[in-house]
């Protein structure tokens, strides 16, 4: 146990989603009182997810869409139309009450929850470990800065966590996805294993697997297995999904050390510069615009990449005027996201005998298969992409404005029509100083808070990427057997839309080049740590979010250590 006699508390932890929940877990458990500061609202695990079983006609607007209220308040959120509804609007933030600058000429998508738990209840639970080559991408082709770390330092980390999460998978062996802790992989549908059979033979460079998902297929103690139920994005009471709500914040609870405030906007960090340190953070309750503020022995940012950017922004101070830790420059730079969507489809006609049982709430997965060994010859850019799949058969919905009458048509549209494959490209960005966030001179929110601003564009590289995407869909499809390939396309997704945005406080060994070191600890502020998707040097086109967990774990553990050897 640490002693802070004269503080409040030991760590106080910003954010309580992904990366905020894992601080809240390892810090309480390895002894420390712990203080979460949660903008959102307050959430029940369970009874707080509403619409979780609800028929439409319990929920708000009996379900349907009310576009004009989607379009004043949530205008970029109703585009994350596969998760987005009446039955879970309360967990996303209203964008109108709570608004950021957008550039109407190239706007930048910022998806926020307004919840304990954070997007850790809304997000697509696709998890994989990043490989040597991820790693290792900066330094060889000279774009960015060099990682600090490589994939054997990280690797335990990414097990520590698999472990307790929970992730279904296929290990397959390739060094460009490495496997990890994996429960046993979700059921395959027949099509699937025959498209896989195909590629093996006419596709050898692509591997089909299971996409790893953190979604238990086993139980695991306090939450139980997947049953293939549906509704996902509406919040799971059986915690068969990893979300924090579910598993890590439980965990810090049972400790006895867990402080969590909902309603808490932390405005900003204060500075002491005889000490060097952040003394305390100050909040603002968002239901009675009270003030307060706490201090700690350390603090870690996790409230998202933009929040807690912005955050960093808003604490300048006579010794770091551009910006809290910002003696490098870099903070609100180099900020990624993946590009995403449709590159090709496929109508099959094979195993139209066989069905799927119940709703698999998970795809499989293309790993990635370009650029693996130096550029290929026929590729105009570098690094890669992987392919998320989806595989569904066509029912009644499909055909239920087709011409007929009475018997024969009801009969035609009860029995299921050909099965559909989809492939959908998830691309590396490149880190790039031009795309940034900054606060705005002269809009602030509601409670006077500078509101963010964006400037990102795609480079010609994630372009060329999107149009290789397109084309080796086609290939693949046409190698699984399908009887119609109907072709992608090569549109690019709105920055932020694949709501991995990374970067703006990233890690490196340079101070001078860097906000963070290698143990995600603030080159300038040494009780400071940043473990969200702020501290990333690259992107890979893998999910970031175990590799956020992994790195929040490692930490936290770094940061204890530190604490007892009375180095911060």
């Amino acid at each position: 146990m640490i002693e802070s006699k004269s503080l409040d508390f030991d760590a106080i932890v910003v954010g309580s989603g992904i990366s905020g929940g894992w601080a809240a877990k390892e810090l309480t458990e390895k002894g420390l009182k712990v203080l979460v500061l949660e903008r959102g609202k307050d959430l029940q695990h369970g009874s707080g997810y509403y619409g979780e079983h609800a028929p439409s006609w319990k929920l708000p607007h009996q379900g349907k869409i009310p576009r004009q209220l989607y379009d004043e308040e949530y205008p970029m959120a109703k585009r994350v139309f596969h998760s987005f509804s009446e039955a879970n609007r309360a967990f996303w933030m209203n964008e109108k009450d709570n608004p950021y600058v957008v550039d109407e000429k190239n706007p930048f998508m910022w998806i926020r929850s307004d919840i304990v738990g954070g997007r850790s209840i809304l997000w697509g639970r696709q998890t994989y470990r990043w490989s040597e080559q991820d790693f290792k991408a900066n330094e060889l082709d000279g774009h960015g800065i060099p990682w600090p770390v490589d994939y054997k330092e990280i690797a335990p980390w990414y097990s520590h966590v698999e472990k307790f999460i929970g992730v279904n998978g296929r290990a397959e062996g390739l060094p460009q996805l490495p496997d990890g802790e994996f429960q046993k992989p979700m059921g395959w549908f027949a099509l699937e294993k025959t498209i896989e059979q195909r590629l093996q033979k006419k596709a050898p460079d692509v591997t089909l697997t299971s996409a790893r998902t953190a979604i238990l297929t086993e139980d695991l103690p306090g939450r139980s297995a997947c049953h293939y139920c549906g509704p996902c994005p509406r919040g799971c009471s059986t915690g068969s999904y990893f979300s924090s709500q579910a598993s890590t914040l439980p965990a810090a609870r049972a400790t006895g050390n867990l402080t969590l405030k909902a309603n808490s906007l932390v405005e900003r960090l204060e500075y002491d510069p005889g000490s060097e340190r952040i003394s305390r953070v100050h909040v603002i309750d968002t239901q009675s615009g009270e003030r307060s503020s706490y201090s700690a022995r350390i603090f870690f940012l996790c409230a998202s990449t933009i929040a807690s950017t912005q955050l960093l922004m808003n604490s300048a101070s006579e010794t770091f005027p551009a910006g809290l830790a910002n003696s490098s420059g870099v903070l609100g730079h180099y900020m990624m996201d993946h590009t995403l969507g449709f590159s090709g489809m496929g109508v099959f006609l094979d195993n139209m005998d066989s069905y799927y049982h119940g709703n698999r709430p998970t795809g499989l997965y293309i790993p990635r298969f370009r650029n693996l060994n130096g550029q290929d010859e026929d590729a105009d850019f570098i690094r890669g992409y992987g392919f998320q799949t989806m595989t569904l058969r066509t029912d009644w919905q499909t055909g239920f404005n087709k011409k007929g009458f009475g018997t024969k048509l009801k009969q035609s549209l009860r029995k299921p029509g050909p099965w559909i494959f989809t492939l959908s490209g998830f691309t590396e960005c490149l880190p790039q100083q031009s795309n940034r966030m900054y606060l705005s001179r002269n809009k602030v929110d509601q409670y006077g808070v500078p509101q963010v601003a964006f400037e990102f564009e795609w480079s010609d590289n994630e372009r060329a990427m999107r149009r290789d995407a397109m084309v080796h869909a086609e290939r693949i499809l046409k190698a699984a057997g399908a009887a119609l390939v109907m072709p992608g396309n090569a549109e690019m997704s709105l920055p932020g839309e694949g709501i991995h945005e990374m970067g703006t406080a990233r890690m490196g060994d340079d101070p001078g080049q860097a906000v963070l070191n290698r143990w995600n600890q603030a080159h300038d502020v040494p009780n400071l740590f940043v473990t969200d998707g702020s501290f990333m040097t690259s992107a890979s086109c893998v999910n970031p979010s175990l590799t956020y967990m992994a790195f929040t774990a490692r930490a936290c553990d770094y940061a204890v250590k530190q604490l007892a050897a009375g180095a911060i």
